[in-house]
């Protein structure tokens, strides 16, 4: 369907060699999208790679999301090498899971800059290259802990929180240069960040299970379709808004 081709379009995606992000990658790659995946570990990235690259063109560039010389460069390479840069997945992440009073600044500085600084970082870095090719759209990976609190996970949560917040205020600051800034908001998905989580809490896999209207935690390929959609001009009038993917867990009361 013409409204969600991505041909011809290049896309960057940090933390893209596995989780949510491999299942982003690969929905932009199905819908023709050259799909660069940049993060630190190499040999991760090159099952991910061989993946996409059966779809489609992909590559592959060595990120670290703290480093804000290390961001910009990513970026613009890549606008370099494809001559533009369309579409940018922010979904490197971590968390730390202690309680409030126990984490250390640096903990906290951690999980902050990687989920959230770096974030703006690389949409400041895309923001040129999207003007000059007349718009862009970046998506956001947030989570269902903006709307949810969490004992366990006071940095985290924040640093959603901010994400989503971000993303509203660049979508107002953009609109008018054809740039949507959108964010998506995943549930419980059965990722290797949520393997520990359920060793390191105990019965959270059965409070999940019980909570999630779909009874199933969610999967990195339930992730490509919205990914499609917030990269594609089915979307160009859709902008600053946090959409959950989640099975149903945050209309539940």
């Amino acid at each position: 369907m013409p409204n969600f081709d991505l041909s011809q379009r290049v896309a960057f995606v940090t933390g893209g060699n596995g989780g949510i992000g491999l299942g982003m990658a690969r929905g932009l790659a199905e819908a023709g999208a050259t799909v660069v995946i940049a993060g630190r570990d190499k040999a991760k990235a090159d099952a991910a790679l061989a993946e996409l690259r059966a779809l489609g063109q992909a590559d592959f560039v060595a990120l670290d999301v703290r480093d804000e010389a290390s961001c910009r460069a990513a970026i613009d390479g890549t606008a370099a090498r494809f001559g533009r840069l369309d579409i940018l997945v922010n979904n490197a992440g971590t968390t730390v899971r202690k309680q409030p009073q126990d984490l250390s600044i640096d903990e906290w500085r951690r999980v902050m800059d990687t989920n959230l600084t770096s974030a703006f970082i690389c949409a400041q870095a895309a923001y040129p290259h999207m003007k000059r090719a007349g718009g862009g759209k970046i998506i956001n990976t947030g989570s269902m802990m903006w709307i949810f609190a969490s004992s366990y996970a006071a940095p985290y949560s924040a640093s959603k929180g901010g994400i989503v917040q971000m993303a509203r205020s660049l979508a107002v600051a953009w609109a008018r240069d054809n740039i949507q800034v959108n964010c998506i908001l995943p549930g419980w998905i059965d990722t290797d960040l949520t393997k520990n989580a359920r060793v390191q809490v105990p019965g959270l896999n059965e409070r999940v299970l019980e909570r999630t209207p779909a009874g199933r935690w969610g999967s990195p390929e339930d992730f490509a379709g919205i990914a499609v959609f917030l990269a594609s001009r089915a979307s160009d009038f859709i902008t600053g808004m946090a959409i959950p993917v989640d099975g149903g867990f945050s209309v539940q009361t």
